[in-house]
């Protein structure tokens, strides 16, 4: 039995971290300032996690493993960089800070695939091995890159705090709603001209049991979660019934300029190379260093997704 803390407890994965782990648990605290879930065993605090007062619950509850996945993954056009940057970065230092004046044993940091970067040189199968290179025009790439460097000095200055980091692909499940599955809801699939725009998918509750072993047995290591093969977007079309428009680079760097002027997208012109450079994950230390084998392919994985859609 243990005593853990789930940041971003209220999110998509957190609420069914917290909900896998409470039935396993003798304690579950979970943060968010979104409402948590209520069950026995949880304990939920509206607090943001970069809240100094973290470290104080961790020392009053006696967490002695915390998962971190507080991070702004899908931000409104109202945010500013400096916000996104302090609850990723700035956030996540404070929970190292947290698990190092509160005795934490482990923690679970879940950074993404993101942290890669989208370069046109990246390999055509990402290991965990290859560089950390987020793209500093794409905050949240550029972030999770920082956040993992924060989590590697941390590694080397207290190594007492065992570290299992987790970089997932693009996750899917029956609700998730973000910025990856609005471009499937478009009438037509949009497509970068002379570019295939290959997705690794991943489906939520392997995420979950990922995380949930990961936690329990006190893994450490750096994995990459993926389902076996990619998907293109002109196989996502097919698989949708939709039409698939490629179009000129320019051209989307232009709409987007004009939607990012006008206050309707959070992204600028910047944003092609998200769709035309995306990193594709390789699971195999998942398989075979890690012992997990994902439930789903990618393309399994999506065209669940599709049917839980309807």
């Amino acid at each position: 039995m243990s005593r853990v803390l789930v940041t971003g407890g209220a999110g998509f994965i957190g609420a069914q971290v917290v909900d896998r782990l409470a039935d396993e648990t003798e304690v579950v605290v979970s943060i968010d300032l979104r409402r948590g879930i209520e069950k026995p065993g949880v304990v939920h605090h509206d607090l943001d996690v970069r809240d100094p007062t973290l470290r104080d619950l961790v020392v009053e509850h006696q967490i002695d493993r915390v998962i971190h996945l507080a991070a702004v993954v899908s931000p409104r056009p109202e945010h500013t960089r400096e916000f996104l940057y302090s609850v990723d970065v700035e956030g996540t230092a404070n929970v190292l800070e947290a698990c190092r004046l509160g005795g934490v044993e482990h923690l679970t940091a879940v950074s993404s695939g993101a942290a890669y970067g989208y370069y046109s040189d990246n390999p055509d199968w990402i290991d965990e091995s290859d560089p950390l290179r987020g793209n500093p025009e794409f905050a949240y790439s550029d972030h999770k890159r920082i956040v993992e460097e924060m989590l590697a000095g941390h590694k080397t200055e207290h190594p007492e705090v065992r570290q299992l980091v987790l970089r997932p692909g693009t996750v899917l499940g029956e609700s998730v709603s973000n910025q990856i599955t609005k471009l499937f809801e478009w009438p037509v699939v949009l497509g970068i001209s002379g570019s295939g725009t290959p997705f690794v998918f991943i489906w939520d509750l392997d995420v979950v049991e990922i995380i949930a072993i990961g936690t329990r047995e006190r893994r450490e290591g750096t994995f990459n979660l993926a389902g076996s093969g990619a998907v293109t977007m002109g196989e996502i079309a097919a698989e949708l019934s939709k039409r698939y428009v490629q179009l000129p680079a320019g051209v989307v760097r232009g709409a987007l300029a004009v939607l990012h002027r006008l206050r309707l997208a959070p992204y600028g012109p910047e944003q092609v190379d998200f769709l035309r450079y995306r990193p594709v994950l390789s699971n195999r230390r998942l398989i075979d260093e890690f012992g997990y084998t994902p439930s789903m392919t990618s393309l399994e994985a999506f065209r669940a997704y599709l049917e839980h859609r309807g």
